[in-house]
C-alpha cells in the first residue's frame, strides 16, 4: 500500500514537473533584437557602451534574449534612428535626444541645454526628481519609452582657430555647433554649423569654419583637430552632463516578460556608469598629450560666460512661452538645478575647489 502511494505521488510530481517547464520557457522567452545606434564604431566609449549593454543582457538571461548593436549608418543614419524607433523599423536606438531637436526642443531638456546640471545632478533629476517620468510622458506621444543610458560628464568647449577673449570675437564666427546651443550662441553673433563628425577636420583645415565642439580630450585626440585649430577652449557649458538614452519601441518594450525588464535597466544603469568612468580615466592623459602635441588651452572669459547665460535664459523664455512640453520640463530641471547648487556649494565645491588648489601647491 505505501509503495502504491509513493509511486502515486511521485506521478503526481513528474506530471507537475512536466508542466511546469513549458511555464518556466514562456517567462523566459528567447527574443532578438536590433539596437541602432546614432554613433560610430570608432568611439569606443560612446558605441562601446551600446555593445556592453547588450553583452549585459545576453549574459543575465543565459543568450535567450539577444540584442545586436549597430552603428550610426549600417541600418540607419544619426538623425533617422528615432523616426525608426518611433515607426517599429527598429526595437532600440541609443543616442542624445539634442540629434531630434529640429522635432521639438523639448528633446534637447533631456539630454543637454546649456547651463543645465552636470552628470551626477542629471543622474539624480532623472532617477530621484521626476525627470524621466516626464521624459517618458513626453516620448509617449512618438510611441517610444526611454531609460538614461550614459553621460561623458561635462565636455569641453572646443577648437578654435584663433582666440576668442570677448564677446566681439564671437560675431560671424562659423561655429559647428548646433541644436539649442547654436541657437543660443546665435543671439551673441556666432552663425551655427551642422557639420558630420567625420567632416569637421577638414571643415576646419580649408577654413570653411572658423572653430568646432565634438567631445572631450579622449574623443577629440583621435580627431586629430589640434593641427587645424589649435585653441582649445573649456568648458562646453552647453554640455554639462549630457544625457545618452537607450529608446525602446513602446510596443516591443510593453511586450518584455517583467524580468527582461529589470535586466534591461540594470545593464542601462552598467553602462550609465561605465561610461562616465571610462571617460573620466581617459581624459586626464589624453589631455596631457593634446597640449603636449601643441593645443592651447584656453578658458572662455566670465564675460563669454555671463553673455552666454543670459542669451541662454533669453531663449528658454522664448520657447517656454509656446511650447508647454518644454517649458514643463524646464522647470522641473532648473528648480531641481537651484536646490542641487545651495547642497553643491556646500561640500562638492568646497572639497574639489581645496583639493585643485592643493594639486597646484604640489
Amino acid at each position: 500500500m505505501k509503495r502504491r502511494q509513493f509511486l502515486k505521488a511521485a506521478g503526481v510530481g513528474v506530471a507537475a514537473t512536466a508542466i511546469a517547464k513549458p511555464a518556466i520557457a514562456q517567462s523566459a522567452p528567447e527574443i532578438r533584437w536590433r539596437l541602432s545606434s546614432t554613433f560610430p564604431k570608432s568611439l569606443d566609449t560612446l558605441y562601446g557602451a551600446a555593445e556592453n549593454f547588450s553583452k549585459y543582457v545576453s549574459e543575465a538571461t543565459d543568450g535567450k534574449f539577444q540584442i545586436q548593436p549597430f552603428a550610426a549608418g549600417e541600418i540607419v543614419g544619426t538623425f533617422q534612428a528615432f523616426d525608426a524607433v518611433s515607426n517599429g523599423t527598429v526595437e532600440m536606438i541609443q543616442g542624445p535626444g539634442y540629434y531630434y531637436y529640429g522635432k521639438d526642443p523639448t528633446f534637447a531638456v533631456f539630454a543637454d541645454i546649456p547651463f543645465g546640471l552636470n552628470a551626477r545632478q542629471k543622474n539624480s533629476w532623472l532617477y530621484h526628481g521626476g525627470g524621466q517620468e516626464l521624459v517618458n510622458e513626453f516620448l509617449g506621444k512618438y510611441n517610444v519609452h526611454a531609460i538614461p543610458g550614459g553621460n561623458t560628464g561635462t565636455q569641453m568647449g572646443g577648437w578654435f582657430r584663433k582666440e576668442i577673449k570677448t564677446v566681439d570675437d564671437l560675431k560671424g564666427l562659423k561655429f559647428r555647433i548646433a541644436g539649442i546651443a547654436g541657437q543660443v550662441l546665435q543671439k551673441l553673433g556666432v552663425v551655427p554649423q551642422q557639420i558630420a563628425g567625420g567632416e569637421i577636420y577638414p571643415a576646419l583645415e580649408r577654413g570653411t569654419i572658423d572653430a568646432a565642439e565634438w567631445v572631450g580630450p579622449y574623443d577629440d585626440e583621435k580627431l586629430g583637430f589640434a593641427k587645424v585649430a589649435p585653441y582649445y577652449y573649456y568648458p562646453g557649458f552647453w554640455e554639462g552632463g549630457p544625457t545618452v538614452h537607450l529608446y525602446f519601441s513602446k510596443p516591443k518594450w510593453d511586450e518584455l516578460p517583467k524580468a527582461y525588464k529589470a535586466i534591461v535597466e540594470s545593464a542601462a544603469v552598467h553602462g550609465s556608469m561605465d561610461m562616465t568612468a571610462k571617460y573620466d580615466a581617459r581624459n586626464p592623459a589624453s589631455l596631457r598629450r593634446l597640449v603636449g602635441a601643441g593645443a592651447q588651452l584656453r578658458p572662455f572669459s566670465q564675460e563669454i560666460l555671463e553673455a552666454s547665460f543670459k542669451a541662454a535664459n533669453e531663449v528658454y523664455d522664448e520657447i517656454s512661452g509656446k511650447n508647454a512640453d518644454f517649458k514643463k520640463m524646464y522647470d522641473s530641471l532648473r528648480a531641481f538645478r537651484n536646490e542641487e547648487y545651495l547642497w553643491w556649494q556646500v561640500a562638492e565645491y568646497t572639497f574639489d575647489n581645496f583639493m585643485i588648489r592643493a594639486r597646484a601647491r604640489g
